[in-house]
């Protein structure tokens, strides 16, 4: 299996179905009268095919690069497409002349040879052209129905060279379903100019910085080669006016500008700068990893104990940093060159637009009429505004002498308003003092309540009996026994007056120092409810 079959097998999601591929391989042509829709369709899986094929740069060419935005028909084609189950696809040829029917392949010579653009009307198939080629393809108008040659030709994929919506129902969603998958070169190339550069010459490019900026436009892997890059830039000056060029300058037109200037000796000059300053950028790049290479391979040499390797590298060394001494002087003169020449193309830009801007300004200064026809304005306008301001004092003056105003009435009413603005003062002045002087019954109502509660308590105290403390005083008289015959003497017990159990004992100071501390928190008490 070719790498070209493998890649659309794997890639392609109409070729994954056996009954699919069937239908694909076989002669198909006759679906165009009994089965329309199968006929679009297969029509479409192989365009869609061959054209990402061209993309990834797995078309056969005669030699070895692969174009990307070109495909050559013939025998080698058919030979990478063939299959061992399905042979060779029988209907390819249908399929490459209904895409140069519809001008979605162009062929080669016509493309860069034609001074018109693809998109003109003379470009255009009519509609009878059309019917005539598909009796053609039926057998009806000349050949036969079994007649399917691929003829040997370069043609070019116009979906791969540029996206763009287009008539038709069937091409619209072909042109959907490439827009959701990749850009395409034309489209890649104006984004990436409009989004690096940022002064017109950064627009001016030689052809092999051209080339070597935008080689992977397309493909990350596989670069455009040189017939690619004939196709893109003819496209991109004829049909999107977009850049002019000559055999070694391209000059893409400013963002400003509706068509791009023709290339000067000037233009011409700054590519050339344009194109040393990135070689000597490359050779400096270079020099600098050849430095660091013979750097590591001399130390390695010194570890190894070759003195005569090591300092044949460190030779080499001081040669290329000698080199990369003189290349990075001449690299900055030239970048400085190239700025000098950048700052003033700017200018000149500058005053381009400067003495546009003065024309303007001179244009509108004659549709003023000058400073005279500005003064005349101005006069009348003043003129016409002191005429509004005399009619609305006349105006004024008829509305005030049409309405009186009595001052009595106007005094009665607003003593009016004011006792009644008193009157309601008063009356919320009285609501707040009965609302405070009840806040204050209420204090005095519980200050009253508490101190009953702890007037209860002492009103139960009890003071000791008198009877209790005369017989405490007493001292009893114990016996007298006989001294000869007592052999011990017995001292008597005095017992404790009995007290109530919710009654102690006071000494007549101490409940007068009570008394004094009750009077006290009374006192205070009293004191806080008047505040």
């Amino acid at each position: 299996m070719s790498e070209l079959l493998n890649f659309i097998l794997t890639h392609e999601e109409a070729f994954r179905s056996r009954s699919r591929l069937a239908s694909l391989y076989s002669d198909f042509r006759l679906q165009g009268a009994t089965n329309p829709d199968g006929y679009a369709a297969n029509i479409a899986a192989w365009r869609d095919a061959l054209t990402a094929a061209a993309r990834a740069g797995l078309i056969p060419s005669q030699g070895t690069d692969h174009d990307l935005l070109a495909i050559r028909t013939g025998d080698e084609l058919a030979r990478a497409l063939e299959s061992r189950k399905w042979g060779r696809p029988l209907a390819l040829g249908t399929v490459i002349q209904d895409a140069v029917a519809r001008r979605e392949m162009v062929p080669l010579r016509e493309f860069l040879e034609n001074k018109t653009s693809v998109y003109a009307k003379s470009w255009r198939v009519s509609p009878w052209q059309v019917v005539s080629w598909g009796l053609r393809q039926l057998g009806l108008t000349g050949g036969t129905a079994a007649e399917d040659k691929l003829a040997v030709g370069s043609f070019v994929i116009m979906a791969n060279v540029e996206v763009r919506p287009h008539e038709g129902a069937l091409f619209v969603l072909y042109i959907d379903h490439l827009l959701t998958s990749k850009q395409a070169a034309a489209n890649a190339v104006l984004d990436q100019i409009s989004s690096r550069t940022s002064s017109n010459i950064d627009r001016i490019f030689s052809r092999a910085t051209f080339e070597a900026d935008f080689a992977h436009t397309l493909n990350s892997t596989t670069p455009l080669t040189s017939n690619d890059f004939t196709i893109l830039l003819r496209f991109l000056s004829r049909d999107r006016r977009e850049i002019s060029y000559d055999a070694t300058t391209i000059k893409f037109k400013p963002s400003t500008d509706a068509l791009p200037s023709p290339v000067t000796e000037q233009d011409t000059t700054i590519a050339s700068l344009r194109t040393l300053i990135a070689s000597l950028t490359h050779q400096v790049a270079q020099l600098t990893s050849r430095i660091t290479s013979l750097d590591l391979a001399a130390r390695t040499a010194v570890r190894a104990q070759s003195p005569a390797s090591a300092k044949s590298a460190l030779r080499l060394k001081k040669l290329a940093e000698a080199t990369l001494g003189a290349r990075t002087a001449s690299l900055a003169q030239l970048e400085d060159v190239y700025a000098s020449i950048e700052r003033a193309a700017d200018q000149v830009a500058i005053v381009r637009v400067m003495g546009a801007s003065a024309g303007v300004l001179r244009d509108l200064h004659a549709q003023v009429g000058g400073v005279e026809g500005v003064d005349g304005v101005v006069e009348a306008l003043r003129e016409e505004m002191e005429k509004v301001d005399e009619i609305g004092k006349i105006v004024n003056e008829v509305g005030e002498e049409s309405v009186a105003v009595d001052e009595e009435e106007v005094d009665e009413e607003f003593e009016k308003m004011e006792r009644v603005e008193r009157e309601r003062r008063e009356r919320e002045e009285a609501e707040r003092t009965r609302t405070r002087l009840e806040e204050l019954e209420r204090v005095e109502a519980a200050r009253r309540k508490k101190e009953e509660e702890k007037e209860k308590p002492r009103d139960k105290t009890e003071e000791p009996n008198s009877e209790d403390v005369a017989r405490q005083e007493q001292t009893p008289v114990a016996p007298t026994a006989d001294p000869t015959t007592a052999t011990a003497t017995q001292q008597p017990t005095v017992e404790a007056p009995q007290l109530d159990a919710d009654a102690q004992p006071q000494h007549p100071a101490h409940a007068l120092s009570k008394d004094v501390i009750l009077d006290a928190e009374m006192a205070e008490k009293e004191a806080i409810a008047a505040q």
